[in-house]
């Protein structure tokens, strides 16, 4: 039998068979307390979990079908995507190591390394948003213990060869994490690209109705899965039974919504592209944008998240442009049913090395919407924009 599809696979792993008559979703067990039936198995972890913190069947079945669909020796889940950014680096550090990592790393993340880490010993270089794998490889210093990478990076989207940055690291002894939030653990696989820790937001595409927050963590060996794990339960880290349900169960429409999102995303990208008001759009599965050729290499599918470059403009008229829209959301996250949008200009001033941009930065999450009604919205914002 050929391999299966991750669209089947993550739907088979419901309806297997050999476990009696049962609902086809686990069920929700709100518990903190665990009773045994024998007090030599109150500690036996083997009949089940023994304390709440451990997380009920639905957590259980979550982090399994994650661990699949991410090739993982074992996957967890943590309260947030950050949190799940943060885990590993606070699992594979300790002080006097760096974080190697770009000026295009996650808002947050970059936070998280500035002042938590560095208050308590890792430091952190920031290398161009536009380093090539060769060029981070050469930032490696004997101090660097992780090198952090997100491809695409946030808000600029630049792209970068994950497998050349991953082989390098291994061969110094070097620990990557790639941040996947935009390939949802779908479109690309950083484990089989040779990357040790592999996490992302499920508050995005795995959740995708913007009603939970939750982060996963794959990883590709046991000696970082117990680094990891060790490192949620000293923290006592727990994610609702009521999440990982949910979560669970967006997970199983994943490759349907996420790939009928791209779609329409693919569509307002070159809509967007041809119109005047517009500079560049920064989305890799664009002809012509950010890393193209890389991504059409690495990646089967495409998030529905983009950035657009205007052709000049000022901060009062990117409000305008935002306020002008009715159908895209003014609201931060993405990957849900419904299509967002943000203007970015001023996080540029964060970055050590903050790019050349012709105008200001919009960010668009295309939802579930008909794009067509999408594009028109648009037509109305540009409209305001140069208004």
């Amino acid at each position: 039998m050929s391999p299966q599809s991750d669209r089947t696979r993550l739907i088979a792993s419901a309806t297997r068979r050999g476990l009696g008559r049962r609902p086809v979703s686990p069920p929700v067990e709100r518990a903190s307390t665990m009773l045994s039936d024998r007090a030599d198995a109150m500690r036996d972890d083997s009949e089940g979990p023994v304390y709440g913190l451990d997380g009920g069947s639905a957590a259980r079945e979550l982090c399994a079908a994650l661990a699949g669909l991410e090739g993982a020796e074992r996957a967890f889940i943590v309260p947030s995507g950050l949190a799940a950014v943060t885990v590993p680096l606070l699992a594979l550090t300790r002080p006097g190591d760096e974080v190697l990592t770009t000026d295009a790393v996650y808002g947050p993340s970059r936070r998280f390394l500035s002042r938590y880490q560095a208050a308590r010993g890792v430091t952190a270089r920031f290398l161009p948003a536009g380093s090539d794998a060769q060029a981070v490889l050469d930032a490696v210093s004997e101090r660097t213990r992780v090198v952090l990478l997100e491809s695409p990076a946030s808000l600029t989207f630049e792209m970068i060869d994950v497998a050349a940055v991953a082989a390098g690291c291994r061969a110094r002894g070097v620990v990557t994490v790639l941040d996947n939030t935009w390939g949802a653990g779908l479109a690309f696989k950083p484990l089989a690209h040779g990357v040790d820790v592999s996490v992302q937001a499920l508050t995005k595409y795995a959740s995708g109705h913007s009603d939970l927050l939750m982060g996963g963590v794959a990883v590709a060996d046991a000696r970082h899965a117990r680094a990891v794990g060790d490192t949620i339960e000293d923290l006592g880290w727990h994610v609702s039974p009521d999440d990982a349900w949910l979560a669970l169960r967006g997970l199983r429409t994943l490759p349907l919504r996420y790939g009928e999102q791209a779609r329409s995303a693919l569509r307002v990208a070159e809509w967007l592209q041809s119109r005047p008001e517009v500079s560049r759009v920064l989305y890799p599965p664009l002809p012509g944008s950010v890393a193209h050729d890389l991504w059409r290499r690495d990646f089967t599918g495409a998030a529905s998240l983009m950035g657009v470059v205007m052709r000049g403009g000022d901060a009062a008229a990117g409000r305008r442009l935002l306020d002008a829209l009715t159908l895209f959301g003014l609201g931060y996250s993405w990957g849900g049913f419904e299509s967002l949008v943000t203007h970015e200009t001023h996080q540029m001033s964060y970055r050590d090395h903050p790019p050349a941009l012709e105008g200001e930065l919009i960010r668009l999450h295309v939802g579930l919407e008909h794009p067509d009604d999408l594009i028109a919205d648009l037509h109305a914002g540009l409209a305001a924009f140069t208004g």
